[in-house]
């Protein structure tokens, strides 16, 4: 087998593989012992033919196309060794011709990462405040959940909660009619269009009311877009809320209970305090990893971002389209072609890919894992909080892919606490997973290719499936 070898472009190697006769003997052999209980030659009993009437019978080339994935899946991974090659994914394969076989193969190789000084990292925290007003909108929320739904004896306000019969149409045509829907009308409501609200503004229970409205021109059913809609609605039922005033007794009736207003206030300053340093660490942690990608030294094969790009396609047109969408139909819908729309995820591509393998890059340095302990309790952890649907959990949970993607939320958690600690120079201490961390786990199980294992997935490698890092 001889083999030849272009290195010229980034991190990926083209091999151009030829076999000769010898070379190809032992896939001749393993073909015609395969194929001799298939074929049917005068004069032998069937598997009795010897390889040369097998071969004569069928031709040479026939043997030689039967064994080609194996010729060069195996004499790829023979040259691949030889060469000493760490690879990043699987090559992409061209065969140039039969007998004599050979191919050749782009191979991407490990991308080579060199990361910045992380003691000089400076990023600056946000402090975290709360405001009085940020109070005063808990508490009025609270009053307004607190209110029941009363009977209003006057027009339609902002704000109330209004029975309607709708029915719309557009040059004659039906496009609504919703018999007995609620709807609450507010100044800045988009639905069904801008400036339905408006026009109900000032109707009295039992009145009705016809109005034109313009659709959007970016609408999205672009049959009716920039159409001119006509409503006859009919006012079933009014109903508004009288809050209750914000005192002591308001405070006692909340459901957690609490002794008197100020109490109530503290309560509320105190979890808005705990959501806002929550906020403000995951901030500060994305900031200072974005600020050790930028100062990062990557080099990614083409190959390996042509994969990227592709695999994002393909995660927008399932997003968008379900998961039996094909790429080409959602780029129909876009108007785009495949190459307009993979220049404009170029950039993106070149992004999550950096990410994650900077990412990768400082769990390896630092030595952090996740244990399968971990993994399972976590599992447990959110299988408890579920409550009765815990059964549920656990089996969503039970598949390695779906193992994976708390491994990677877990990783990715600790890879962030511990370059926090780094740019802070801080001592290293444990922590458990944030709640919503749990939640973008359980979201990226929702699709099969969770876009934060993305670089990894396309890549294809299994070693790098079990590190890939989660992007937030």
């Amino acid at each position: 087998m001889k083999v030849t070898k272009d290195e010229s472009a980034v991190r990926q190697v083209t091999l151009t593989v030829a076999l000769d006769s010898e070379d190809l003997e032992p896939f001749l052999d393993r073909a015609f012992r395969r194929n001799r209980n298939r074929v049917s030659i005068p004069g032998f009993r069937p598997g009795k033919a010897p390889r040369r009437i097998v071969e004569t019978f069928l031709g040479r080339e026939a043997l030689v196309r039967d064994s080609l994935d194996y010729i060069v899946q195996e004499s790829l991974d023979k040259a691949i060794s030889d060469e000493g090659l760490d690879i990043f994914g699987q090559p992409d394969v061209e065969v140039v011709d039969v007998d004599p076989v050979s191919f050749k193969a782009t191979v991407p190789l490990e991308p080579v990462i060199q990361l910045g000084d992380l003691h000089q990292i400076d990023v600056a925290r946000e402090p975290v405040e709360i405001t009085e007003e940020q109070v005063g909108k808990v508490l009025e929320s609270l009053r307004y959940n607190a209110a029941p739904w009363e009977p209003a004896e006057r027009p339609v306000q902002f704000g109330d909660l209004v029975t309607l019969d709708v029915e719309g149409t557009i040059a004659g045509r039906q496009v609504a009619n919703d018999q007995g829907v609620d709807f609450l009308p507010a100044q800045d409501n988009p639905y069904p269009f801008p400036g339905f609200s408006v026009y109900l503004e000032g109707l009295a229970e039992g009145q009705s009311k016809q109005f034109t409205l313009k659709v959007p021109e970016d609408y999205q059913d672009d049959s009716i877009a920039g159409e001119d809609c006509t409503f006859d609605v009919k006012v079933l039922q009014i109903k508004t809320k009288n809050l209750p005033d914000l005192d002591d007794e308001f405070a006692k009736g909340i459901e957690e209970g609490y002794e008197s207003l100020e109490a109530l206030k503290v309560s509320v300053r105190e979890n808005l305090t705990e959501e806002a340093t929550r906020y403000a660490e995951r901030e500060f942690q994305e900031s200072t990893l974005e600020k050790v990608i930028s100062e990062a030294s990557i080099e990614i094969s083409d190959t390996t971002t042509e994969r990227e790009i592709d695999h994002i396609l393909e995660e927008q047109a399932r997003g968008q389209q379900g998961s039996d969408a094909s790429v080409e139909d959602y780029l129909a819908n876009l108007g785009k072609s495949r190459e307009e729309s993979r220049e404009e995820l170029r950039t993106s591509a070149v992004e999550r890919l950096s990410r994650f393998l900077v990412i990768r890059k400082l769990a390896q340095d630092e030595n952090l894992e996740v244990d399968p302990e971990e993994v399972d309790s976590e599992i447990d952890r959110m299988a408890t909080g579920a409550g009765a649907g815990s059964e549920a959990i656990l089996r969503a949970f039970s598949s390695e892919d779906a193992r994976s993607s708390i491994r990677t939320v877990l990783l990715t958690r600790k890879v962030l606490e511990r370059l926090t600690q780094i740019v802070e120079g801080t001592e290293s201490t444990e922590s458990g997973l944030e709640d919503s961390d749990v939640q973008e786990a359980a979201s990226e199980l929702e699709d099969e290719d969770a876009q934060d294992a993305s670089a990894a997935a396309s890549a294809g490698s299994e070693e790098t499936k079990e590190t890939t890092p989660s992007n937030g």
